[in-house]
C-alpha cells in the first residue's frame, strides 16, 4: 500500500543480497577450510556458523526472487491517507 513518501521507482535489493550472500559464502567456506586445516575448532565452528546463515540467506533471496515481482499499485492511485485516530463510523 502506498504512503506516497516513497519513491515511484523503489525496488528491492534483492539482487545485492544475492550477491552479497555469495560473497560471504565463499569467505566462510575458505575460513573453515584454513582454520580446520590450522586446527583452530573455536574458529571453524565460527566460520561454519556463518556458512549456515549466509546460505540460509541465499536460499530466502533466491525463493523471493522466484516469487516475482508482487502487486504494486501504479501512479492513479492516490497515496493512503493515515486515519486521525479517532473511532470509525
Amino acid at each position: 500500500m502506498r504512503t506516497g513518501s516513497e519513491p515511484s521507482t523503489a525496488r528491492s535489493p534483492l539482487r545485492m543480497r544475492l550477491w552479497l550472500s555469495i560473497w560471504g559464502m565463499i569467505w566462510a567456506v575458505f575460513g573453515l577450510v584454513a582454520f580446520v586445516a590450522v586446527g583452530r575448532v573455536g574458529w571453524a565452528t565460527a566460520c561454519g556458523v556463518l556458512l549456515v546463515v549466509t546460505v540460509t540467506d541465499l536460499c530466502v533471496v533466491v525463493r523471493h526472487m522466484r516469487q516475482g515481482p508482487h502487486y504494486q499499485p501504479g501512479r492513479d492511485v492516490p497515496p493512503y491517507e493515515p486515519g486521525r485516530g479517532g473511532p470509525r463510523r
